[in-house]
């Protein structure tokens, strides 16, 4: 399926036609080619529409920004994080939306926006085309100039047509594999056409991405990766675990990945031994109530990501409680490196990034992970100790050199105006 766009039909009601786009984005960047900042036309601009908040919590965008950044001294970033919704906000009496700031100098060459959405996408392509006027605008006011477009919010597909930029589309998770409504899943899959088949070059971070995505064209495998010299870093315990033998999850608590009656089992098998759980929770009201029920289970929310080795170095054992589907078998977890620099003994269940590891992670199906993690508390040596196993391990600075590259090679694909 393609959408009309994708073969130069009309565009969506309240959108401007491809060339119109391109020539209005040209036009507001051209304008604006020499920044305030002093930078010259010559230097390299980026725009990177992402659906990962830029916060305290780093994932795989932010820190490949980075990395980019110090590789590239000449590179200039907006990085475009997902929407606020007004409404949604509006609606449960949440006047921050209104008052936060919209964009934000986070680096000396990195700018933050959080755009606006306005009205909910089933009123049609007017909420998409004011999300592309901020930034347009963005890019006009920090002074880009014909940016390359890193796109892993595929609701920016046609806003990828429309500027004319060049394009590379980074697919991280496959969400045509998430719980999705109808309507969003016909959207994502539309938009994720329209971007395989416009884009100057395709990322997947898994195998399995690999194998889907490429299918009809050429994709680029660049996996994850972990920052070894801070996770190697001896640090103290963390006040914030409880007293007692720790087993420690670290990551977002996601319906799609936590196996919630697998934590609650091996919470329910060892009363002794604290079950503590780092990271943002997006599980529902009734699952957050099940977990917070039990006595030795802690969820500690979201660290700041340069606390998170210590959290890891001082848990007795590290548990990996996924559940096995279709979706977690896209992924590339970024906690499997992070697990082999630390070294700390590790139990996961067979899911993608565990299967093929080696010591210290010890794979076990469902039946037998609370056996395992008993084993392995068992066995394992106090916390605290001697950090990392001296396994070799993909750093981000490696990863960030290859998509530096790429996007170079992009860069020289796109047809000069």
């Amino acid at each position: 399926m393609r959408t009309s766009d994708a073969r130069g039909g009309a565009a969506p009601a309240g959108h401007v036609n491809g060339r119109q786009g391109r020539d209005m984005a040209h036009q507001r960047t051209a304008n604006t080619s020499e920044p305030s900042t002093g930078a010259g036309a010559g230097s390299m601009s980026m725009v990177v529409c992402s659906l990962e908040p830029w916060g305290e919590v780093r994932r795989r965008l932010r820190i490949l920004v980075d990395e980019i950044v110090d590789l590239d001294p000449t590179l200039r970033v907006l990085y475009v994080a997902p929407s606020t919704d007004i409404p949604h906000r509006l609606r449960h009496g949440d006047l921050g939306g209104l008052t936060e700031a919209r964009l934000t100098k986070v680096h000396p060459r990195i700018h933050v926006l959080r755009p606006r959405k306005w009205l909910p996408r089933v009123v049609g392509g007017f909420a998409d085309s004011s999300l592309e006027r901020q930034v347009l605008d963005a890019v006009g006011e920090i002074g880009l100039h014909q940016p390359l477009l890193w796109v892993n919010d595929a609701g920016y597909a046609h806003f990828a047509v429309r500027t004319g930029w060049p394009t590379l589309y980074d697919i991280t998770d496959d969400w045509q594999l998430a719980p999705l409504t109808p309507r969003a899943l016909r959207r994502l899959v539309a938009n994720e056409e329209l971007l395989l088949d416009r884009a100057g070059a395709v990322v997947v971070c898994s195998p399995d991405l690999a194998r889907s995505r490429g299918r009809t064209r050429a994709v680029e495998l660049i996996p994850n990766g972990v920052d070894v010299e801070l996770f190697r870093t001896p640090r103290p315990r963390p006040a914030a675990l409880p007293d007692g033998p720790v087993a420690l999850y670290v990551g977002t608590l996601a319906s799609e990945r936590l196996d919630v009656d697998l934590v609650l089992e091996l919470a329910t098998a060892r009363p002794d031994v604290q079950v503590v759980l780092v990271g943002p929770n997006s599980l529902s009201a009734t699952d957050t109530g099940r977990l917070e029920a039990v006595a030795n289970i802690h969820l500690l929310g979201a660290r700041p990501y340069d606390q998170v080795p210590a959290f890891l170095q001082h848990a007795d054992v590290v548990v990996i409680p996924h559940g096995v589907n279709p979706f977690t078998e896209s992924l590339d977890p970024i906690k499997a490196y992070e697990c082999v620099a630390v070294g700390r003994p590790t139990v996961a269940t067979p899911v993608a990034g565990f299967r093929e590891l080696g010591p210290p992670v010890v794979v076990a199906g469902r039946e037998t992970f609370v056996a395992a993690v008993e084993a392995a508390l068992a066995s394992a040596s106090p916390p605290g100790g001697p950090v990392g196993t001296g396994t070799a391990v993909p750093s981000w600075h490696d990863r960030a050199t290859s998509m530096l590259s790429l996007m170079d090679r992009v860069r020289g694909q796109a047809v000069p105006r």
